[in-house]
């Protein structure tokens, strides 16, 4: 019996992945910087970095620009109220050279980096508005996002007007932004913009501002050529304001673009008593039944069906899923879904 001779193929040597800088932000200086925006200045143009935060409250404005893209957040703390990154000023506070912040200025955060991800830490707009009785534009953004590939995980949104501002670069561009088991809080249009956002299982609660109404949840401005805008999906809808007194959205027309058909589609969510029976509002000249607003199969004191709450059917819903709206041209599948 003649024996067969086998001949050892080294394996292939494994290709390495590309090592990410990495820089950690303590307030106290132990680690390689003592504020977000410093850490953000140290990464190289367009290399990746992951970005650690210890626990603290961290204030000043921070911008992560355009050619800063794949920068990781990553909060160290136990919890994402560990690590507060904040800034105080509103739209029209003035600025130090001259004239007012205006909405996008007033920002704590501005994301201008396509593929940020950031997880479990706060960001907040600390603007006091007893405090500045003479401010009267009191839009006040913690975080605005202009790119595309954005993922929050765990993270929490802090402020009153305009809390949380997800537009894209320009009108007619899309940009996605992922939220994740996030937690955002505000009073007037608190989530508002032309991006594509979803919320998978977020709670968001609405501040009682003591007014009639108390607030509004949503202001879309979703371009007519974009499918898909704000979507929340499995979510929570809270609120310590009176019963029926938050409206859920009204379309926003930014410089009365008449393109801007703002779409929200809440599904599979539970919704409080505060919010009307009736949840859609007007925006000034704009109807709410030209917008693109609907829901399906919510639950809770405020999910009551009636005549002025479109409602999408079965077959509608089937096309306004998580993946269906993050998807795109490219595939894009941050939920890890398969």
């Amino acid at each position: 019996m003649r024996r067969r001779m086998f001949l050892a193929i080294p394996a292939a040597a494994a290709i390495p992945a590309p090592r990410r800088l990495r820089l950690t932000v303590a307030a106290d200086g132990t680690g390689d910087h003592t504020s977000v925006q410093a850490a953000i200045d140290a990464v190289p143009a367009g290399e990746p970095a992951i970005i650690g935060v210890r626990p603290g409250t961290y204030l000043g404005q921070v911008i992560i620009p355009a050619g800063k893209p794949m920068i990781e957040l990553r909060g160290l703390g136990r919890s994402p109220a560990d690590v507060v990154i904040a800034d105080d000023r509103a739209n029209g506070t003035p600025k130090p050279d001259g004239g007012t912040w205006g909405t996008s200025g007033s920002a704590s955060v501005t994301v201008d980096g396509a593929g940020l991800r950031v997880t479990r830490l706060t960001f907040a707009n600390l603007f006091d508005e007893a405090a500045h009785p003479e401010i009267t534009n009191r839009q006040a953004v913690a975080v605005l996002t202009r790119a595309d590939r954005l993922v929050f995980d765990r993270v929490r949104f802090l402020g009153n007007q305009d809390t949380l501002y997800v537009n894209s670069s320009a009108a007619g561009v899309i940009a996605r932004a992922y939220f994740r088991d996030c937690y955002v809080e505000g009073d007037v249009d608190f989530i508002f913009g032309r991006a594509t956002a979803v919320f998978d299982r977020c709670h968001i609660h609405s501040l009682n501002r003591a007014s009639t109404p108390a607030g509004y949840v949503t202001a879309p401005s979703t371009d007519r050529t974009n499918p898909y805008g704000l979507l929340f999906h499995r979510s929570r809808f809270t609120s310590d304001a009176p019963p029926g007194s938050v409206f859920l959205g009204r379309p926003w027309h930014p410089s009365q673009d008449p393109e801007a058909i703002g779409q929200t589609i809440i599904r599979e969510s539970w919704i409080g008593a505060h919010i009307p029976a009736a949840p859609w509002t007007d925006f000034g000249t704009w109807p709410w039944e030209e917008a693109r607003f609907a829901e399906y199969r919510n639950t809770g004191p405020g999910a009551t069906v009636t005549p002025d709450r479109p409602q999408l059917t079965r077959e509608e819903a089937a096309a306004y899923t998580v993946d269906a709206a993050l998807r795109g041209a490219d595939g894009w599948n941050p939920c890890g879904r398969g």
